[in-house]
């Protein structure tokens, strides 16, 4: 018999019954029934019953088990007495009388329980997560995750795409955070960095003459902590295809996306065929370019009503050509106490308040927007939203570019609030058409407002002849439940259009050569038509594991602070890894 098991401790059944079986794994659990000790015996495959009673030469040993003990044992398989059966388990059937036990591994004191789901603080989690993933839910996710990547990498290798490695030790580019740095042991005083995506190899490998790639990505970008992406690293779903348009890649990657959702929704609804929203329509309609589109509520401007009429504070602000009123219906949502509250949330969000209109019984509005706007102009506004009696409706009102945030967070929280949101699916969309550049009043100039290496609409007669601020991009995103999971576009692969479009961002075309030198030689040789995506690993596996905290489908992430508490880093080097690499510390200065 092999030295540690003879089968799992999720492999046996009624059909090994009467073997004599090896085991080994951690006592999950021990309990004591009148002298005879039961073990819950578990491994990566599952969890098997062993009873221990005093008559047995393994007894003494077991007495000494403790939770989380590595044990080994051997014993015979027998029926569990009738109506004590588990149907929740594999192996619930059965149960081994033991009759031989080994310690293999004894364990200390727990810092944190492994047996059952209890919350505990995150840092004791991270600093034990090989204790933490010992845990039966998060054991589970991080397998969903590798079981979720394999199908990303079987349905993209059934669309034709091949998988390429893209180098970790590369040149610093600006794909829009900071990077990592490592410095050069054999070029003093200079720096590699890891990267913030693939993004410059892919597209060289598309000028190289392949043509479908992909790969699953590690990406490195040193940001500050952000409640949707892990600090330091992340993972996507790396992608470039040659000789096609929008819709080409839309063709390849709807189906690979959808396909890993429906295998993994667990019976839970999953779009079919996914609206495709611009970028401007998504910000109107749902006040975010990643709208949850499981929440039915949609705005819109209603700023007629409103102007010239006898709330004056809404009608001054119309005066302002740019300015506007939207509405968010609130179906159900037509009591004094669900706006009152709504108004309290909307001031803990750092707004005067949240205008509200309700429509009592036979139709009436009330509240004091109604009673300063009058019957006629309330019951415009309710025929235009489509509500009826026990309803009401939410205004923002000013320059959209600067609510429009907020607007998009009060249609969450109507949503949420009134129970509108269908929890049990997952609706995904793309969003297109975004601009190609934006004004940054920081910088008080014209700059890329998402990817610079897309090509705008219009191509360079665009970028020759429009107001820059009105080109859009052929860029797009994958949005799901509210979450942005996939970023891409069609690429700009003509010099000339390239050189152009920095230059309306103020480059100019040396910075471009210095900057992106390898691109734009190789642009200059024969360039495909070319574009691509990349989507998001973590947060894919995040929304079909059912968790809000990409912490809970990573195997060894970092904290908040971008610390390690397991591995304790980042630490400090050496005085002799320093020499070596011809650099100082100069801690700042408290």
């Amino acid at each position: 018999m092999h030295r540690y098991r003879s089968h799992t401790c999720g492999a046996l059944s009624t059909a090994e019954v009467g073997q004599i079986v090896r085991l080994s794994g951690w006592c999950h659990r021990i309990r004591d029934h009148g002298g005879v000790l039961f073990i819950d015996l578990r491994d990566h495959y599952g969890l098997t019953q062993v009873v221990v009673d005093p008559d047995s030469a393994a007894f003494k040993d077991a007495e000494k088990a403790r939770s989380e003990w590595v044990i080994r044992i051997d014993g015979k398989v027998r029926l569990r007495p009738e109506g004590t059966e588990n149907a929740d388990l594999t192996t619930g059937a059965i149960e081994v009388y033991a009759t031989d036990l080994e310690v293999l591994g004894p364990a200390a004191e727990l810092p944190l329980p492994v047996f059952g789901d209890v919350e505990y603080p995150e840092e004791t989690r991270l600093k034990y997560r090989f204790l933490d993933l010992r845990r039966e839910k998060l054991h589970r996710n991080i397998m969903t995750r590798g079981a979720i990547i394999d199908a990303m990498r079987r349905r993209m290798k059934d669309q034709g795409f091949f998988e390429f490695q893209t180098p970790i030790l590369t040149a610093s580019s600006p794909e829009g955070a900071r990077d990592f740095l490592v410095p050069s042991r054999l070029h003093p005083g200079k720096f590699y960095a890891l990267p913030q995506a693939p993004q410059q190899y892919k597209q060289l490998i598309m000028m190289s003459g392949f043509d479908r790639y992909f790969q699953i990505a590690p990406c490195f970008r040193d940001e500050d902590p952000r409640a949707d992406r892990l600090p330091g690293e992340f993972y996507q779903l790396d992608l470039e295809m040659s000789f096609v348009e929008q819709e080409d890649v839309f063709a390849a990657m709807e189906p690979v996306i959808t396909g890993v959702f429906e295998e993994f929704a667990g019976g839970k609804p999953v779009t079919k065929n996914w609206p495709r929203i611009p970028y401007a329509e998504a910000l109107r309609k749902y006040g975010t370019d990643k709208p949850d589109l499981r929440n039915p509520l949609v705005m819109q401007n209603v700023s007629d009503h409103f102007r010239g009429s006898g709330f004056k504070v809404f009608a001054r602000m119309l005066e302002v050509e740019k300015n506007e009123v939207w509405a968010i219906p609130g179906p159900g949502g037509g009591s004094r106490a669900f706006c009152d509250r709504m108004n309290s949330w909307a001031q803990g969000e750092g707004q005067p308040g949240l205008g509200y209109i309700m429509w009592r019984e036979g139709g009436e509005g009330a509240g004091p927007l109604a009673n300063n706007i009058g019957p006629e102009r309330t019951e415009a506004i309710r025929e235009q939203l489509g509500l009826k009696a026990g309803d009401a409706a939410f205004f923002v009102a000013g320059d959209p570019e600067k609510f429009v945030k907020f607007a998009g967070l009060a249609r969450t929280r109507v949503g949420e609030e009134l129970n509108l949101v269908d929890k049990d699916r997952f609706e995904l969309a793309w969003i297109v058409d975004f601009p190609f550049y934006e004004y940054s009043e920081e910088e008080k100039k014209v700059d890329f407002s998402h990817n610079p290496f897309s090509m705008p609409q219009g191509g360079l007669e665009a970028l020759n002849t429009q107001d820059p601020l009105t080109i859009k991009a052929f860029q797009y995103d994958i949005a799901c439940n509210g979450y942005e999971i996939a970023s891409g576009g069609i690429r700009n692969h003509r010099p000339e259009a390239m050189v152009k479009a920095f230059e309306l961002a103020g480059y100019d075309e040396a910075t471009v050569v210095e900057r992106f030198g390898g691109m734009y030689r190789a642009f200059q040789y024969g360039a495909p038509p070319h574009g691509g995506m990349a989507a998001g690993v973590d947060r894919i596996v995040m929304l079909l594991c059912g968790t809000t905290n990409l912490r809970e489908i990573s195997i060894f992430p970092m904290n908040q602070q971008a610390l390690d508490l397991l591995m304790g880093a980042p630490n400090e080097a050496s005085p002799k890894q320093l020499r070596e690499l011809h650099i100082r510390s100069a801690p700042q200065q408290k």
